[in-house]
Parts: structure tokens; sequence; C-alpha cells
């Protein structure tokens, strides 16, 4: 007899919740990273919507869409600032309204987003979003096949997209929190957690694409993207373990598993054992003999069907660590989202690249958070301390900033090299609060076994620092007219202002010997 190849014998090496944990760790990681693909594209497209400089293949590419009947000079005037209404001199004015209103409408509507996600099945709340976020990402496209020159019509359709993208996070995050416990949950959060610069990365590359030629398709093909994956969503996303085992019908055992109106209704004991045990069953093989790590999440199933009521708003506030990490969040978004919205155009502006190539060079700094985000992780994890692993971070991302604003200026090579160092800084905090930190106080002890907090605390943690993601790009469009310096400045106060908020957490964290929120609890199923 043959012997196996060696891929087959590290697939059957793992067990069937090993590799269904692996599953949902990688289409969760797919789903997310269209939504950030589908928003990247507004900062590519920024510098052809205002330009001073059209090539010839611009101006045919207009005129094939104009409905307007003009003269080649007048149409060349037309065009010669960019897509109106963004021509005039307010431009930076009105841009920067642009990526405000997305982003105040996604940071009020992920209050109530993790409120509502607790409460109905994360399957159909998130494959809604998906189809819902994809057909509003190519209306802003289609703007510039019908010729659509209104601002208020950009300006609602970020709005309406701004808020069905809060479906996204706190849907994927208590996801991944029912799937996978706290024993590596830095590192393998961080390493999940690159969904986002990947996201970024790959909606670059889109849009830069068409950005010259055809800029609406910027939009429409990131909508189809996510579109698609939230049909691939519907079909494929399981929410938690127990659903497994509920459905599931092993060969040497049909029929074990009966499913009523309230859940399951009669299971054999033989069966309940080996499921309690299955759902603590760790990604990696570090659960040897039969003995499960202590800072693993145990889940238990409630008696009679009835799980704990959802948590109140105001119930998440209370526990301990949600609001210092939420308002240094604020902060840590505001320059991330900055860097995310208008680096490319900055580029442009100090470089002198065209924007195809400044798009393509801001991938750099994505690509330096995917390694800020797994540092921070493992870091944290080796720590235990996840407000200590911040502070380091953001202690040296702000100077870095500085010498970014001023290396920037010296040539392609040096702003390539700073581009990946201050993503790394400035996208690690952001990473591991937004990710294992809500995770850790989704499951905090004094909930008293209540699983259901997870998704309000990831959307009060992500909605509060999606205000200063709001912030960011609209304060860096006010101040960038009296010189791009002044920007730099507002981002380094940023940083220092979110490490300021961990300073109690960081004293707790350094007072004991272990971390301050990633203590064991016992759940009940919901």
């Amino acid at each position: 007899m043959a012997p196996l190849p060696p891929g087959i014998c590290c697939l059957i090496s793992f067990s069937r919740d090993q590799r269904y944990r692996a599953f949902i760790l990688v289409l969760t990681f797919l789903l997310y990273t269209t939504f950030h693909l589908s928003r990247k594209p507004i900062s590519i497209v920024k510098g052809e919507l205002h330009c001073s400089q059209p090539t010839p293949e611009k101006i045919s590419s207009y005129a094939e869409y104009d409905i307007r009947t003009e003269s080649s000079t007048g149409l060349y005037n037309e065009i010669s600032c960019g897509w109106p209404p963004f021509d005039k001199k307010n431009y930076k004015q009105l841009l920067g309204a642009l990526d405000y209103s997305f982003l105040c409408a996604y940071a009020c509507g992920m209050y109530l987003s993790g409120i509502i996600g607790e409460r109905l099945p994360i399957r159909y709340y998130l494959t809604f979003g998906m189809l819902t976020s994809g057909f509003f990402t190519a209306l802003f496209g289609l703007g510039y096949f019908c010729n659509i020159h209104n601002l208020w019509f950009y300006m609602v359709v970020q709005v309406l997209n701004g808020l069905v993208q809060t479906t996204g996070w706190p849907s994927v995050v208590t996801c991944i929190g029912n799937w996978f416990g706290k024993g590596r949950r830095g590192l393998i959060m961080g390493i999940w957690n690159s969904h986002t610069s990947v996201g970024n990365i790959l909606g670059s590359l889109i849009a830069g694409y068409w950005v010259s030629s055809c800029w609406g398709m910027s939009f429409v093909v990131p909508g189809i993207i996510i579109a698609l994956m939230g049909i691939i969503c519907f079909l494929f996303l399981i929410e938690h373990p127990r659903d497994l085992k509920c459905n599931f019908k092993p060969y040497n055992n049909p029929g074990r598993c009966v499913n009523g109106s309230n859940g399951i209704t009669s299971q054999l004991m033989v069966d309940t054992k080996r499921i309690q045990n299955s759902e603590t069953e760790c990604l990696l093989h570090n659960c040897e003999n039969d003995i499960i790590p202590a800072n693993h999440i145990i889940v238990l199933h409630g008696e009679g069907g009835n799980g704990a009521s959802a948590i109140s708003f105001l119930g998440a506030l209370k526990i301990p660590g949600v609001v210092e990490f939420s308002l240094c969040l604020l902060f840590a978004k505001l320059v991330s989202y900055t860097f995310l919205f208008w680096l490319p155009f900055y580029i442009t502006s100090v470089d002198h690249l065209d924007v195809k190539r400044a798009g393509d060079l801001s991938t750099l700094f994505d690509v330096g958070g995917i390694f800020g985000g797994i540092v921070a992780g493992l870091i944290s994890d080796k720590l235990h301390k996840r407000a200590s692993t911040c502070a380091i971070m953001l202690l040296f991302a702000a100077p870095t900033l500085y010498v970014f604003s001023t290396v920037s200026k010296m040539g392609i090579v040096a702003t390539m090299v700073m581009l990946v160092i201050c993503g790394a800084l400035v996208n690690g905090p952001y990473s591991l609060i937004t990710t294992a930190v809500s995770a850790d106080l989704g499951t905090h002890k004094s909930l008293k076994g209540n699983a259901k907090a997870l998704s309000t605390v990831t959307a009060i943690i992500d909605g509060t620092g999606s205000v200063g993601a709001a912030l960011g790009p609209l304060l860096a469009g006010l101040i960038s007219p009296s010189g791009w310096n002044n920007v730099f400045y507002m981002l380094m106060v940023a940083d220092a202002c979110a490490l300021v908020f961990l300073m109690r957490l960081i004293r707790k964290e350094l007072n004991s010997d272990g971390p301050i929120t990633t203590q064991q609890t016992v759940y009940k199923e919901h």
C-alpha cells in the first residue's frame, strides 16, 4: 500500500472540530476583508475627483460618458480640476465631508448594531449587511456613469453605506469569540485581524486599476465582490460550535440529535459529554491527555433550552476596562483612519506621483499593519498585559509620525521604509483593542456566565473608536490647507491622548501578576 501524501497526513492529524474552527477562521477573515476592500476606493479616487493635469486618456473617458454637448475646449476646462462638485477651491473640505458622512454614520450605527446583533441570527444579519453594502458601494460608482454632480447624492450614499457596514465587525468578532478560547487569543486574532490590511491592499489595487480611466468601476467592482461574499456567508457561516453539534449526525450515531422549537429536546449523556469536551478543544494541538487549559472558556448548556438574556448598553459599560479601552481606541482609530483616507492623496501632493502609483505605494502602510497586529497579539499573549502592550506601541508611534512627516519629503525609498514602520506602530494597538481586548472584555468574569455580551461590548468599543475615525479624516481635510505638518502634529497629539487613557489599566497590570481582562469564566449557551 502506498503511503499517504504529506498534505493529507497533515489534514487528518486534526480533529473534525479543529478543521471546522480553521474553516470559520478563514471564512470570517475573507468576509471582513471585503468590508475593508469596499471602503478603500474613496481614498484612491480622491486624487481623481480633484486633479489639475488631465491626460488625453482621461479626456476621452469623460467625453464618453458626458451627456452634455460641448466643444473639446469646454470639456477640457470642465475636467481640468476634476469631477464637479469637487473641482472647487474648497475641494479638501468637500472630500473630508464625504469621509465624515460615512464614518459618522458608521460610528452612530455601531452602538445600535451590537445590540441588534445580539438578538438576531448572525448569519442572516451579516448577509443582509454585506448585500446592502455592496449595493451602496456600487451606487457611488454609478454616479460616474450617470454623470451625477450633486454633492448630496454622494453624501447620502456614504451615510447609508456607513450604516449597513456596521453589521460586519460585531458579527465576525462574536463568531470568532464563540469558536475560540482565550489561550492564544492575542496571536490568533492578531493574525486574523490582518484582514483589515489585506482588504485595504486589495481595495487599493482594484481601485487603482480603473481610477485614471473609469473611476466608477473602482466602486462597482468592490461592491460586486462584497455582495458575492455575502451570498457565501449565507451558505457557509456557522455561528457557534453547538449549531454544528445539533445539526450534525455522525455516521455511527444517527438520530442522536433531535431539534425542537427551543433547541435540543433530547440527547444521550455520552453525546453531551463529547460535545462539551469538543467545544473547549483548542485549534492547535495544545490539549494533551484530555486536559483542558485553565485559561480556556468553558461553555455550558443552559437548562431547559433557555439562555441568559442579552446585556444592556449600560451594563456593558460597567465591565471594568470597557470605558478606558474605548476612549483609547477613539484616538488610536483617529490616527489609523486619517492614514486610510488621506495617505494616497498626501503621497500625491508631497511626492508628486500619479494617482495609481500613490495608491500602490500607500499599501505599504497596510503591510506594516499586518506585522504590527501579529506582533502586538504575540507580545500580549506572552506578557498577559494587553494595555501595556498597546502603550509601548503608542509611545513609539508619536515620534515615528514626526519622522515620517520629515522623511517623506526626501524621496520614494525613505517614504517606503517609514510607511511600513508607521503602519506597524499605528495599527498594532488598534488591531489588539478591536480583537483580543474586545473578546476578553466581552467574556469578563463580572458577567457571571452571560455570554450574550460579546457583540454589545465589541460594538461599544469599536463604535467609540469610530467616532475618532470620523473626526480624523474630517480634521485632516480642515487642517491640511494650512500645511501637512499641522496634520501630523494633530496625529501625534491623538496618540498621546490614547496613551493617557490607558494609564490606570497599565498601573493595574503592573501591580498584578496577570492580565486584568482575561479571567476565566463559565458560560451558558445563548
